[in-house]
């Protein structure tokens, strides 16, 4: 068996660069596969291996003490959900337009996944998706409030989506929490006074309260595209792309330039081997399709500065 491991944490790192090498031979010595974020804010990852090397891995991730406060979200798995490692250095370990925010100072307050589902439906509740638009139409939360963002650094031109809410509690959820981090902390910095997240997003609301009124599927960075959260009263919500039948099957397009992420049933990927239109259907780039409608690259083998062969705790 193995496991996929979803995690990130706030905190200053003074040399990511030295920081990420370090880290990219951490997880090449637990044969780890994934994709991994390193910036001077923090640390931001999604990775999958055996039970025994992600222990070893969160052991030594933990034993830093610089991530305290990190939580892995933890599923199990029967292989490995990536087919290659990437552990890059980024000016964010989310991409937004909102440098400025320091979650680790300043944030909404945390709700645990039984406190977010105990006042959500109440009167003076909005809940707030801050996810991209492809996420939210395979699966939301009953009644979410969505901001039609294609991605998360356009989250700042939809608040004016959301003053006429200024009044009431305002609860944000995303998949694993980073992006509520910068979400909340960017409502209080423009007045917002009663800003909440879902402590560990969908993903822990889905593991500890059964994911109860999350309706369709949930989108996951990894070769997975789409898991099953609501173990209580679960729907789809997603239609078929071309048909318009109902369907929670996510591909990404067949064609390279165009990639969309849409749900399309498996009779109509036959029909346009993996396309999201005629024209996608018949570029010449158009890529193999296999009936899964995902194109992982395999591991180049790349390793990083030798000499480096362990962790180092700061």
């Amino acid at each position: 068996m193995y496991q996929t491991l979803l995690y990130y944490c706030y905190t200053p790192l003074d040399n990511p660069e030295l920081f990420r090498d370090e880290h990219h031979q951490l997880c090449l010595d637990l044969e780890l596969l994934g994709r991994v974020i390193v910036a001077a804010e923090g640390l931001n990852g999604t990775v999958s291996g055996t039970h025994e090397n992600c222990a070893a891995y969160m052991a030594a991730v933990k034993a830093d003490s610089r991530f305290f406060a990190l939580e892995f979200k933890i599923d199990n798995v029967p292989a490995h959900t990536f087919q290659k490692l990437h552990v890059r250095v980024k000016p964010e370990i989310v991409h937004s337009s909102l440098h400025q925010m320091r979650p680790h100072e300043r944030t909404g307050k945390h709700l645990s996944p039984q406190e977010f589902k105990a006042l959500k439906d109440r009167d003076d509740v909005v809940v707030v998706d801050v996810r991209s638009d492809y996420e939210y139409n395979l699966g939301r939360f009953k009644n979410a409030l969505t901001l039609d963002i294609e991605n998360f650094r356009d989250f700042p031109n939809r608040l004016d989506r959301l003053r006429e809410f200024k009044d009431k509690k305002i609860l944000t959820y995303c998949t694993g929490g980073v992006k509520c981090e910068k979400a909340s902390a960017y409502l209080l910095e423009q007045g917002f006074e009663n800003v909440y997240q879902l402590h560990g997003g969908i993903i822990k609301y889905g593991h500890e309260v059964g994911g109860e009124d999350f309706d369709g599927q949930c989108y996951v960075f990894d070769n997975r595209v789409a898991i099953n959260v609501n173990q209580v009263n679960p729907v789809i919500i997603s239609c078929c792309q071309h048909c318009l039948q109902s369907s929670s099957r996510l591909i990404n397009c067949a064609n390279p330039h165009c990639n969309a992420h849409l749900p399309i049933c498996e009779a109509c990927g036959e029909l346009l081997q993996g396309a999201c239109s005629q024209p996608c259907a018949t570029h010449p780039d158009k890529r193999s399709y296999d009936g899964t409608g995902t194109y992982a690259k395999t591991s180049n083998h790349y390793r990083p500065a030798q000499g480096l062969t362990s962790y180092k705790k700061q």
